[in-house]
């Protein structure tokens, strides 16, 4: 049976960010994850989780100037030095925390030009080198360019290849349902294809990005596939609920209180 992780980024957002812990252990999660930490001290966002008995399944490691549309850096060749800030600044919360996975994001670039082909690679094996000794993976999601346009990470055939290629042992594809179903389609096929690298799932309708209670793809058989792929890593629940986040959990009811 799935594990699911509450995405406190996008649900429970009717409570402040720290009381978001309590909601999900409350709607019966067992793990969460959310994007980014960092307007937080460590110390607190660890406290909660351990208050709750609640596992981090996964978080991103800091994206740059979010607001001004950074996302990420590390496919820029002119920002190593902030890729490599960015993992200092992470580690801390990877230690309060006790996550096992940290999401790297690509950032605003073409995958046509071949500096910033070059950038990633040598940022992504940097950034898992540095996170080796610490127990933790890192993982690359790409992400389809409707949501975000000009995403250099924009095709799982890609992401695919550079992990195979590069074939680091802590290095894992985040494999997003939606982005996958957007990007592609075939999302089961892609599974079976892909499940040897994958190290973390997420979830949401499509294409309203809601819950995963309907529209194109029926969640039901991909959870059961997941469990006859033999999947033991988290389901990441990053969509937006359609009102209050406990109104719209009845998809997870039969889920609810799964350990890790």
């Amino acid at each position: 049976m799935p594990r699911f992780a509450a995405n406190l980024s996008m649900m429970f957002t009717e409570v402040p960010f720290l009381d978001r812990f309590d909601a999900a252990a409350q709607a019966g999660f067992t793990a969460v994850e959310f994007l980014f930490p960092y307007e937080h001290p460590a110390e607190a966002v660890g406290e909660r989780l351990k208050r709750n008995g609640l596992t981090q399944a996964l978080f991103n490691l800091p994206p740059g100037d979010w607001n001004a549309g950074e996302k990420g850096f590390a496919a820029l060749p002119a920002r190593f030095n902030d890729l490599k800030a960015s993992l200092e600044t992470a580690l801390p919360y990877a230690k309060a925390t006790g996550v096992k996975r940290l999401h790297l994001m690509a950032g605003i670039a073409n995958r046509g030009e071949r500096v910033a082909i070059e950038a990633f690679y040598k940022s992504v094996a940097w950034a898992a080198e540095f996170f080796a000794p610490h127990g933790i993976d890192i993982v690359l999601e790409p992400i389809n360019a409707r949501n975000v346009p000009g995403y250099f990470l924009n095709d799982f055939g890609f992401a695919r290849d550079l992990i195979q290629e590069l074939r680091l042992p802590n290095l894992r594809l985040q494999f997003d349902i939606y982005h996958c179903q957007i990007i592609h389609g075939d999302v089961t096929m892609r599974l079976r294809e892909m499940m040897p690298i994958i190290g973390h799932i997420q979830i949401a309708s499509i294409p309203s990005r809601n819950e995963p209670d309907g529209e194109e793809l029926n969640y039901p058989f991909l959870f059961e596939e997941l469990d006859r792929l033999g999947y033991a890593g988290f389901v990441g629940c990053e969509y937006n609920p359609r009102g209050k986040t406990t109104d719209g959990l009845a998809w997870f009811k039969p889920y609810a209180g799964v350990k890790p």
